[in-house]
């Protein structure tokens, strides 16, 4: 029987020696090249370099050394077809059975921006991708690994009667497609955000939100129960290495739907705006209620509340640990989903209970600390921009941002407390939108009208609702400026003392006028927060 043989040459060496002593194991001779060689020969295995194969030389700083017919003759030939393997013995080429091969870590070095262009470049595999494509073509006879994660199943099927079926090597296959294709993707969008000035390239220090190739490798993380209908097929994808909702825990309960990842999403935007402890009660991604508290069971408490009929089978956003108490309070009523940064056992023990309430863990930290870009489709297009984040508020208020007392009245310390939260939550609701908080929840939301007057009269009706005396008192925020006076009227008659707002209206000065006559305090941010 001829000899079975492994190529081997990755750049992400985990788990690499006990895979390959499995393979010497089960008689493979292991073929390598340059630092993969080493390492296999430090860890006292025997290998074969390609060079010894080939008879030449790793070359041009190893840009050349696997790119050669006597190793893709190996891998290419048809065991199945007789001229194929005549052409390979006149030529004295030898059957390679695995292709183990990851690529040049090209995304991490394109991630770093001080990364030259020259090293860059050096970065971009050719022999690696032409390994795996070739033996990913050729996967009725070849098995090609792209990841450590499969080497166990690989020694698994290799132990098989019969050996390794046709569906896993297919699947080795699609994988490695996939894992090529991801890599070509990342190169052309890096080199896409390249300028060039005579004989100088240069990179740019943040990775621009709209390059002008933009290419997108997603993977499938899980199949959704629907979409936003039942009707509807959906799936959840992310980009490699993604965080937020992209690297997600999914940590108990029933399938997740679309709609309960846009209103995850939503929960999560809202808490992340915050460094004390906070909390948001989402339905169809509207808060219903937003809070700040003490601790996780204080401002979700806080945050229910503000509608509690709303809340009702709502999504819960937290940016603190979801603990045994918050778990407690939580599972005291129906609420359909939960993300925070981390959950205790003790906490999934008690939601246990409530088998179909979803819980999720993401890392928030990182999406404290990036901006990134968004992408939303259209019909037939997509559009891309830079994720919103509602800076101006991160200091205290009145304080290092950009704001602008427009009255004859500044806002008293209290109402600068109350506006600063205010502002922060109303980023977050869908336009048109006025809202009515105190300095650490919700009172009223006004969400996503036609009018900035309809806003307010939807948010006064649902105070009323719950005390007919719950506005008095309290600060307004619209997400955008007042065309006319008619809406600030109507924040002043709701009872608000307050009002933050961006600006930039033509009748601006009606409207500073009409504050101005009804003793109220007005602000404005010089930024819009649309949420559409």
């Amino acid at each position: 029987m001829p000899q079975k043989r492994a190529l081997i040459s990755v750049s992400d060496k985990s788990g690499l020696i006990p895979f390959a002593q499995g393979l010497v194991s089960r008689g493979f001779q292991l073929v390598s090249t340059g630092g993969t060689a080493k390492a296999l020969a430090d860890a006292g295995l025997p290998v074969t370099n390609v060079s010894d194969v080939t008879g030449f030389p790793e070359m041009m700083d190893g840009r050349v050394k696997t790119l050669h017919p006597l190793i893709h003759g190996g891998i290419l030939a048809r065991r199945s077809r007789p001229d194929d393997l005549a052409k390979a013995a006149e030529h004295g080429i030898g059957m390679i059975d695995i292709v183990v091969v990851n690529l040049y870590p090209f995304v991490k070095a394109a991630s770093n921006p001080a990364t030259s262009f020259d090293h860059l470049i050096e970065e971009i595999d050719i022999g690696g991708p032409s390994l795996v494509r070739g033996a990913a073509k050729n996967f009725q006879d070849v098995m090609v690994v792209v990841s450590p994660s499969d080497y166990d199943e690989v020694l698994t099927q290799l132990d098989a009667t019969g050996g390794p079926s046709l569906a896993f090597k297919f699947e080795l296959s699609r994988k490695a497609f996939s894992h090529t294709g991801s890599y070509d993707s990342a190169i052309a969008s890096t080199l896409g955000t390249v300028t060039v000035d005579g004989t100088t390239f240069s990179r740019p220090a943040v990775a621009p939100t709209a390059p002008a190739l933009l290419t997108v490798p997603l993977k499938k993380l899980r199949d959704l129960r629907y979409g936003e209908n039942p009707h509807q097929q959906a799936a959840w994808y992310a980009e490699a290495g993604a965080t937020g909702l992209g690297g997600a825990q999914f940590r108990q309960g029933k399938e997740l739907s679309y709609t309960n990842l846009l209103d995850l999403d939503a929960a999560a935007r809202i808490v992340l705006e915050f460094s004390e402890p906070a909390a948001s009660v989402i339905k169809h991604t509207n808060p219903c209620g937003a809070a700040t508290g003490a601790n996780a069971t204080d401002a979700y408490v806080r945050a229910r509340e503000a509608d509690a009929r709303a809340a009702f089978g709502g999504i819960i956003g937290l940016n603190r640990c979801l603990d045994a108490e918050v778990a407690t309070a939580i599972a005291s009523t129906f609420i359909e989903a939960v993300v925070a940064p981390e959950v205790t056992d003790e906490a999934l023990a008690i939601l246990a209970k409530k088998p179909n309430l979803r819980v999720v863990t993401a890392d928030f930290e990182s999406l404290k600390r990036e901006g990134g870009r968004e992408l939303r489709s259209i019909l037939g297009a997509v559009l891309v921009q830079a994720r919103d984040q509602v800076t101006e508020a991160e200091a205290e208020w009145p304080g290092a941002a950009d704001l602008k007392v427009v009255t004859k009245r500044a806002p008293t310390p209290a109402e600068w407390q109350a506006l600063r939260f205010a502002w922060r939550v109303c980023a977050h609701v869908k336009s048109n939108t006025v809202l009515f908080t105190s300095a650490d929840r919700t009172l009223a939301i006004g969400a996503g009208q036609m009018s900035r007057v309809d806003a307010v009269d939807v948010a006064v009706m649902k105070a009323a609702g719950v005390d007919v005396n719950l506005l008095k008192g309290s600060v307004a925020a619209s997400d955008a400026f007042f065309p006319f006076r008619d809406g600030l009227d109507a924040v002043a008659r709701a009872g608000a003392t307050a009002v933050v707002q961006p600006g930039g209206s033509k009748n601006d000065q009606e409207v500073i006028d009409a504050a101005n006559e009804q003793g109220l305090a007005m602000i404005f941010t010089g930024r819009r927060h649309f949420r559409h």
